[in-house]
């Protein structure tokens, strides 16, 4: 595992509270938050509840971030964007392939792997361990104003401008030799 930040040289934002029943912050992923390329993966996105976000938040963005990946510039893992600021959670598997079960308003942008879903973790057999930051990202505007096709770097690079808060929980995988 490298010690990359993936805030480093982002705006500073006021922290708030996001957790799971799915996972707990520094806890290994679930084998159903695994890709389905993985034995026993399933690509069910996480259930996910956040409170304590900024006054002025009127839209949230949610990112999954693998920063470890062996590509040089990490790979996303699900991005949700223009979710109402009166929406403080998202159930297990909100990030399947209709999105029926985000809230009206928001969409999913395409993953690294360009599908508009959450794709679970698959770290290399014998890579270590891989952090998985799951961030939900308070914001200013209503809509952020990304097109549903951009990708989740153009998400990440228009939320910067937008930012009032940021809440984190990590996740960690490992596939064995």
């Amino acid at each position: 595992m490298t010690l990359n930040d993936p805030f480093a040289r982002l705006p500073e934002a006021a922290a708030f509270s996001v957790t799971s029943t799915t996972v707990a912050d520094g806890a290994a992923w679930p084998r159903a938050q695994f890709s389905s390329g993985v034995p026993g993966g399933q690509d069910l996105s996480p259930q996910l509840s956040w409170s304590g976000a900024p006054e002025g938040t009127k839209s949230y963005a949610v990112t999954v971030y693998d920063p470890d990946a062996p590509t040089g510039s990490g790979f996303w893992h699900w991005a949700v964007a223009d979710i109402p600021a009166t929406v403080t959670e998202l159930p297990e598997g909100a990030g399947d392939d209709t999105g029926a079960d985000l809230p009206e308003g928001a969409f999913q942008l395409p993953n690294d792997a360009r599908v508009p879903r959450y794709l679970g973790a698959a770290p290399p057999a014998g890579h270590g361990p891989h952090r998985y930051f799951v961030v939900v990202h308070a914001l200013d505007v209503d809509s952020i104003g990304v097109p549903a096709d951009a990708t989740p770097a153009v998400l990440g690079f228009t939320v910067a401008g937008h930012i009032l808060g940021r809440a984190v929980l990590t996740a960690t995988a490992e596939t064995p030799t």
